[in-house]
Order: structure tokens, then sequence, then C-alpha cells
């Protein structure tokens, strides 16, 4: 066990649940204040820096660096392509696409901003909202999660630095990344993702919940949401402690082949046609507008929606970062750096434009052809309502929702899988096969697991889901620096040139 890993954010979380159960509102106000005092001084930051990484790959991807083989020149993989990629994709924004696929766009049509200059277009309002959603769940996050996991990826196997955020900062500098700075660092990161993952898992429960009085009617109450609660946490520990091999690749394929068949018969069965064509005006307006967009030019920064929406997607996106990205580091190795960033930013973030592209211009279109129907749901009932709402206007509909709930259920499992081993490795002082998977890893991974449904429900139950997610902004302080610092290892791993990552201890002089 690391104790000064393992318990500040342990016992920081069960202070904040303490805390927002005895008085929910001044909790919430505490937090949003700190909150919104970031993003107001630092919004540009997290902007122009998220920009830059997709720049800096880019640069990575043609360079000398990306023929390096990750592990060394000898290295096997330990996972097909096939499960590299599906586990990525379900580590990752598998959970978000489904409870915002519908409803993001639903926001953002029902209420533009004015630089968006839609002057009442319903058109032009449906081409921003799509674009929208582009720029938040495609290629900007994933080259968050990929700068840090890459930086990682390489100072874990081709430097052998140890399982913690200190690794690659080693490469900057030096011993002084160890000791009580890099237990700080682990400890931050474990606090941001542990947080995070309650979050996610407390809108997981509220869309399930929906789901179940919708086609069962079960009632939405706390009692039916514990009920979904403890299911996730009993089968995605179960699944965790039975080791990466059975349980997240298990998981991870049959979570991604129902994501395609979902895919499919959605765009099938609804407007086909509007699809591909709003799809296609909404991909020309990302690309001409993803860099003003991107860092805030026009004074864009300046206006409180994008605070609201861009900046803090980007924010939480890098609160995730760092400790998910110490599993994506882990999982990659034997394959190239170009590999890598196919697997890990390319093919991803496509998948995330097509099936935004296939639930938001079908939300979009329905809505529109109902007279609003679909932001009513919005306004009346919240945003875990609207995925609903569209599925009432396709074929099977009892049984296309079922799938649906079905599918989040997987998908909540696989993706608290996956991060439940994550914090399992900061958590403990050695990440190798034999240490994650004996008694320690077992004890922690179950220790986490039962927190985080327990700060979940206690959320949800109590309406303080919101609390939870600025809980969790907060932490895209810590990861913005950790993408910054990551970003300068590569850098100078570039500069080394590869020959020194390739050959086995030649690494050691970075270190």
């Amino acid at each position: 066990m690391r104790p000064a890993v393992f318990w500040p954010p342990a016992i920081v979380l069960l202070a904040a649940l303490f805390a927002s159960t005895l008085n929910f509102d001044g909790f919430l106000a505490f937090v949003t204040s700190i909150n919104t005092a970031m993003l107001s001084q630092f919004g540009w930051l997290f902007s122009i820096a998220t920009f830059a990484g997709v720049v800096f790959l880019g640069g990575v991807f043609i360079s000398p660096l990306g023929g390096v083989r990750i592990g060394g020149e000898d290295a096997t993989p330990i996972l097909r392509r096939w499960n590299w990629f599906a586990i990525t994709l379900c580590t990752t924004i598998a959970t978000g696409i489904l409870f915002w696929g519908a409803a993001e766009p639903i926001f953002h049509v029902s209420g533009p901003p004015d630089f968006a200059n839609v002057n009442g277009d319903p058109d032009a309002a449906a081409r921003f909202a799509l674009s929208t959603v582009y720029l938040h769940w495609s290629i900007t996050p994933y080259a968050i999660y990929a700068t840090a996991a890459l930086a990682f990826a390489l100072a874990f196997h081709n430097l052998k630095g140890k399982y913690s955020l200190s690794a690659p900062l080693s490469v900057l500098i030096g011993s002084r990344a160890n000791g009580v700075a890099g237990n700080l660092l682990d400890a931050l990161a474990l606090y941001a993702l542990v947080a995070g993952v309650a979050a996610s898992l407390g809108a997981g429960v509220m869309t399930l919940a929906g789901g179940l009085e919708k086609t069962l009617g079960v009632a939405d109450t706390i009692w039916s949401r514990l009920g979904v609660t403890v299911a996730i946490v009993m089968v995605y520990v179960a699944s965790s402690v039975s080791g990466l091999q059975r349980g997240i690749k298990f998981l991870s394929d049959i979570n991604v082949r129902i994501f395609f068949v979902l895919a499919a018969f959605i765009f099938l069965a609804g407007p086909s046609l509007k699809i591909m064509t709003l799809g296609a005006e909404s991909l020309g307006a990302y690309i001409q507008d993803f860099v003003p967009r991107s860092i805030g030019l026009g004074g864009l920064l300046n206006d409180p929606w994008t605070n609201d929406w861009t900046v803090f997607f980007f924010a939480n996106w890098l609160a995730w970062a760092p400790i998910t990205a110490m599993f994506l580091g882990r999982i990659a190795v034997g394959y190239t750096v170009r590999e890598f960033l196919l697997f890990n930013l390319i093919l991803p973030a496509i998948f995330g434009i097509v099936w935004m592209t296939i639930f938001g211009a079908s939300a979009i279109t329905a809505d529109a052809s109902t007279g609003g129907s679909l932001v009513a749901a919005l306004n009346e009932a919240g945003p875990e309502s609207v995925i609903y709402a569209l599925l009432d206007f396709l074929p099977f509909t009892q049984i296309v929702v079922f799938a649906f709930i079905l599918t989040t259920f997987v998908s909540f499992v696989t993706a608290m899988d996956s991060n439940t081993h994550s914090i399992a490795g900061v958590s403990l002082k050695s990440s190798e096969p034999t240490v994650m998977d004996g008694r320690a890893a077992v004890s922690v991974k179950i220790f986490w697991g039962v927190l985080i449904g327990a700060i979940s429900w206690v959320m949800t139950s109590t309406n303080g889901i919101d609390g939870i997610r600025m809980l969790v902004n907060l932490g895209g302080a810590p990861g913005l620096l950790i993408m910054l610092g990551s970003g300068l290892v590569l850098i100078r791993l570039m500069m080394r040139g590869a020959e020194a990552l390739n050959t086995p201890n030649s690494g050691d002089a970075l270190l």
C-alpha cells in the first residue's frame, strides 16, 4: 500500500460526502464558487493547452518517435488490436456518449449562444449544435488522454519507471519527482478520478432508473437507484477482481459490439438521409471553426456559454486524464507510438463523431418534426429523459429501450472496471501482474468500488450529483499541469532520439 496516496483522497471524498449531506446547498455553493473562479481565471489556458495537444500529437505521429515500440524493440502486445480498441473506447467516452449523445445537441439547439449567429434559423442552430458536440467529444478529448498516456507508456515501459505519475515527470526533474512530490501528484490525480467515476456512475444510475420506470413501471425512487447502484458495483468489482484479461477484455468486447449494432439500428430506422446531410454540414462547420473555437478567438472566452460548456468539458477531460492515462499506457505495450495514436486518438475520435452524428442528428430531427418534444422532455425531466423521448419515435420502441438500458449497464460496468483497476494500481507500490491480482489489489478494488457506489447513491438520492461533478471538474487544474508536463516529456524524448527508447536500459540516463 501507498498510504500517502491512498488515504488523502479517501478522507477528502468522505468529508465532502458528509458535508454535502449535512448542508447540500452550502456545499454546492462553496464548490461552485471555486470552480467558477478557476474557469474564469484559467479558461484561456485550458483552451490553448488542449488545442496545442492536438497539434503536437500530429507532429509526434510523423516524427521518428512515431516508430518507437512501446516496451522496446522486443516487446510483444498483451492485447489484440480489436480488444485494445474496445478497452480504450469503453474506458474513455463510452459512458458519456450514452448520456449526452441525444441530450447535449438538444441543449444547444434550444439555447445557442449569441456568438453562434443562428438568428432564429433552425438549420443553423442544428449545425452549430452538432459541430459543438464534435468539439467536445472527438479529437480534443482524445488528444488530452493520448498526450498523458503516451508519456506514461514510454516512461513506464521503455525507461522502466515506476507505476506512478512521477515516472514521466522524472524525465524532466529527475529524483525530485519521487517522494513527497510524487505522492502528492498521485493523490491529487486519484482524488480527481474517484470523484469523476462517482459522478459518471451517478449519471448512469439516473439513466438506468429512468429506463426501468419507462419499461417496467418501477418508480424512480432513492431505493430503485440504490438497487441499480448495488447491481453495477457488484458486477464491476467482480469483473475487476477477475483480472484484466478476463474481466475488462470480455466486457469491452461485448460493449463495443452492442454499440455498433445500436448505432446501425438508429441510423437505419431513423432519418438516415437527414443524419448524413446534417452530419456532413456540421462536420464542415466543425473543421472550419475548429481553431477559433478551440482557442477562444473573437472574444469567445469572454462569453459565459464557453465556460459553461467548452472549457467545462475540457477541464473535466483533464481531470480524468492522468490516472486513466496510466491505464491506457500500461495496456499499450508491444505497439509502436504511431499505432498507439491510431488506436488511442484517431479511431476513437472517428467513432465519437459517427456516434454523435447518428444520435444527435436523430434527436434534432425528431425535436424539429414534433414542435419541440425533446426540448420539453429536457426541461421537464432532465437530460437523462431525452434519449427515451428519442427512442419513442423509432420502431420496436420497447425492445430498443431495453437494449439501450442493457448497453448503458454494460458500458458503466466496463468503464468502472478499468478505472477501478487504475485506482488500485496507483494505490499500490507495484503494478506487476502478481501484485495487481493479489490480495492487496483485491482489497483496494473492493474498497474503492464500494466507496464510489456509496458516494454515487447518496449524491443521487440527495439530489447532489451536481456537487460531485463540480468536485471532479476541480481536478482539471492538476490535470492541466500534468498534460503540459507530459508534452514537455515527449519533446525531450523526441530530442534525445528513438534509439534511447528502443535499447534496453539506455533510458536510465533520462531519468
